[in-house]
This record gives structure tokens, sequence and C-alpha cells, in this order.
């Protein structure tokens, strides 16, 4: 986990909106996102969800209704949530954040496609 730095694109507000299940982030250089849980939960950055290397990712099923329950700041350079299926390991950096932002829709295709690929849902079993 890197720490900031010059580059560290820098929130300037985090705000969650449970009634649509969607965390709000606007940034210091002007970056605005609205990523929804299920789009965060699938993309944790933890060890359970990417594997501990290049193509050991767990492929994330089942996650439409995920909700965040709580949101930990982790020191100065990112947070964890703790979803509502008990999933609480993904520390979210800014950087991260800032990235999945700006990749969004590339990433969401992406995990539709790997979703379609494996007969799997995105709702609950």
């Amino acid at each position: 986990m890197s720490g900031l730095d010059a580059s560290t694109p820098l929130p300037t507000e985090i705000k969650l909106h449970q009634a649509s299940r969607v965390l709000e982030l606007a940034f210091a250089d002007g970056a605005h996102f609205r990523l929804s849980y299920e789009f965060l939960r699938v993309h944790s950055p933890s060890a359970e969800v990417r594997g501990h290397g290049p193509g050991q990712e767990t492929l994330q099923t089942g996650k439409r209704d995920v909700a965040i329950k709580e949101v930990e700041s982790v020191g100065h350079y990112a947070i964890r949530p703790t979803f509502s299926d008990g999933h609480d390991s993904g520390i979210y950096s800014w950087d991260y954040l800032h990235d999945l932002g700006q990749r969004h829709d590339e990433l969401w295709q992406r995990y539709l496609a790997r979703l379609a690929e494996a007969g799997a849902s995105r709702d609950p079993a």
C-alpha cells in the first residue's frame, strides 16, 4: 500500500448514499465519481477478491444488493468499508478509488462479461 505523495489525488468529499447504494467522491483535481456499492464490492482490493497474483482473481457473484454498513478511515490515505455481506478486508486508497472512477465503464463491462462467461449472476442465489 503506498502512502501519499504529490501525485496522489486527494478526496475533498466522500458521501454514502444508502438509498441508491452509491459512494460519491469528489477529488481536489476536479474529478467527481459515483460508484455503486456493488461495483466497489466486486472490485475490492483485498486478497480474497484479487488473489495473490495475476489470474488468481475470484469472480464475485450475487452482489447486486450489497450495502456498505460503515466506512473506516485508514490513516490519511484510504478507507476500509464494511459491506453487508461481511466483507471488510479491502483497503481502498485514494489512488485506487480515483482509478476505479476513471476506469468505471471499462471495468464494469469486463465484470459483466466475466459473469456471463461463468454463467453467474449479479443477483443473490
